[in-house]
């Protein structure tokens, strides 16, 4: 069974935004020819969409087009996954299935496809341009090769992690959700440039740039973010006065919370 995803055959079940992203960054970096993949939605606009910008085989039959392939991406809502998942049964069995079903657990999918090869996968929003953080972890009788396409298909559209399955929930709460974290925190970055009298365009620029250059310093150092905090805060300086008032305001500690809380919701959904 090879890993190389040109020679796979990829079902995609369900057209939404994640699906659309994936396949996006596949494109792009010519993994897979779009001939050899079929996704399907229920509504024609969708698929005619997928059709056009990619050059992809589309459908509304899942079964069928489960039975055509090797691999196949489960990206449908988690309230549909009940109605979803009977119909592919026999088409699953020994193939790869790689769920991005927000809450489902392995053990949930390989109920109704027994025989499946399931990773469960976590991504976030970021993969849209290419900057995504993916999580993943493995079921049982996944193979090595099969871990390997799963690491294709989703370094094409960023950062790939692996963990155990009942850490998921963490990742959910951290880079699934920690996107909303990030933009609220720019949000209010900008919103304190325009106090100070910057142009709401420029202060926007300002806030968005911060903190990717921040971030991208994190990744290429290697060094921890509080090292690098210190480096910008120089004594009786402007940025330590600035840290002082989220102190005060327990920023540290809400977003610590946000993450926790989020964690525990995911858990809650997961049943």
């Amino acid at each position: 069974m090879s890993h190389d995803l040109k020679d796979s055959r990829l079902a995609f079940i369900g057209g939404g935004q994640m699906a659309e992203a994936l396949l996006a960054g596949l494109c792009a970096r010519q993994a897979i020819e779009p001939t050899r993949v079929t996704v399907t939605d229920p509504l024609e606009a969708r698929r005619e969409v997928m059709k056009r910008r990619f050059g992809v085989v589309v459908g509304e039959d899942n079964a069928s087009a489960a039975a055509d392939a090797d691999t196949i991406v489960i990206a449908v809502k988690p309230q549909t996954l009940g109605t979803v998942l009977p119909p592919l049964k026999g088409a699953a069995a020994s193939k790869l299935v790689i769920s991005i079903v927000a809450g489902a657990t392995i053990g949930r999918i390989a109920r109704d496809l027994p025989g499946a090869h399931v990773v469960r996968v976590m991504p976030n929003t970021p993969a849209l341009i290419g900057e995504g953080m993916s999580a993943f972890s493995a079921g049982p009788g996944v193979i090595d090769a099969e871990i390997a396409r799963v690491r294709t298909l989703l370094e094409a559209v960023g950062r790939v992690v692996t963990v155990e399955e009942p850490l998921l929930d963490a990742v959910t709460g951290l880079s699934g959700s920690g996107p909303a974290y990030v933009f609220a925190a720019i949000e209010a970055l900008a919103d304190g440039g325009v106090k100070m009298g910057l142009p709401r365009s420029v202060a926007e620029v300002l806030a968005a740039e911060t903190v990717a250059g921040a971030a991208r310093m994190v990744l290429e150092t290697g060094e921890h973010p509080a090292r690098l905090k210190d480096r910008v805060a120089s004594p009786g300086g402007t940025t330590i006065a600035g840290l002082h008032a989220l102190e005060q305001g327990g920023f540290r500690a809400a977003l610590m919370a946000a993450v926790e809380a989020a964690t525990h919701r995911a858990h809650e959904l997961a049943g």
